[in-house]
């Protein structure tokens, strides 16, 4: 079909009034469906849909795309989670806008991936630069179920017992099923140096990492990494300050050792190089 140089402008400045609308109507961290915020011993199911930016990375089982990690919407193309979530024998697709990962839902889109990033420096042995960016197929649409979360300053120190959220499909408890339904807990900060005390994470800990929880009651578990730690800004704006890289591999929560995550504040640079579009506030 022909069309003219002037009817091919007037699309083009139809989409992008268009395209200005839905980034003033949906910008980042900030929920349609604000989350529920009081602490839960365990966790609780979220409202639906009050952490938008919470994906389901899902590989391919013969044919069966099944959830294996969390991660995080920072754009419209943009997805930040764990490096050791990524295995170069998979495929994988991302699930945005899920509540419910046994149902199917009307607002959820499977979306393929353009590409996978894993950091260039990401040490399995010792667990370090934990961090990976999955570019999808195509940028997605945001809506009330499917917005981006906002990334923190560069550098940004959570301070101690600042309390943040962890959200995920992981394993409700130790050995026990992954969570049907999105699941969220309270995690007070840890700071640094508590976190590396001998009878906390040690030398396991470096400060690239944020550590939450540690209560022997609430933490993440197994299918909750590469998810995000959620926390909120002066502005009201939440922002994803960790991404979920270990914790004991004999309980989710015991005493001491909570659960350890990337610190996305000092990977900034990282995550500006490798994508420049992203959302700002």
């Amino acid at each position: 079909m022909y069309v003219s140089a002037k009817c091919r402008e007037t699309d083009m400045m139809k989409f992008m009034v268009l395209a200005v609308l839905i980034s003033a109507a949906y910008g980042c961290g900030v929920p349609a469906v604000p989350p529920l915020q009081g602490r839960v011993v365990g966790g609780e199911d979220v409202k639906p849909h009050s952490w938008p930016w919470q994906i389901s990375l899902q590989y391919n089982r013969q044919g069966e795309w099944r959830h294996t990690c969390g991660g995080t919407l920072i754009s419209d193309q943009w997805v930040l989670t764990a490096a050791h979530c990524i295995s170069s024998s998979r495929e994988y697709k991302v699930a945005l806008g899920k509540h419910n990962l046994m149902e199917t839902e009307p607002n959820a889109v499977l979306m393929g991936t353009a590409k996978i990033i894993v950091h260039e420096k990401w040490n399995p042995l010792f667990i370090r630069n934990d961090i990976a960016l999955i570019k999808l197929e195509s940028p997605v649409s945001f809506s009330d179920a499917i917005m981006a979360s906002c990334l923190p300053p560069a550098g940004f120190i959570l301070p101690h017992n600042e309390s943040c959220f962890v959200t995920g499909w992981g394993r409700i408890k130790t050995g026990g099923p992954l969570a049907e339904i999105l699941q969220q807990a309270l995690l007070p900060v840890v700071d640094y140096n508590t976190c590396s005390k001998s009878d906390w994470w040690g030398f396991q800990v470096k400060d690239t990492m944020v550590c939450a929880g540690g209560d022997g009651i609430v933490s993440g578990c197994n299918g909750d990494s590469g998810g995000p730690l959620n926390c909120l800004n002066k502005s009201g704006a939440w922002e994803v300050h960790g991404i979920v890289s270990f914790g004991s591999g004999i309980s989710c929560n015991l005493y001491k050792k909570p659960t350890v995550f990337t610190q996305v504040s000092s990977y900034i640079d990282w995550i500006n190089s490798v994508s420049s579009r992203r959302p700002t506030r």
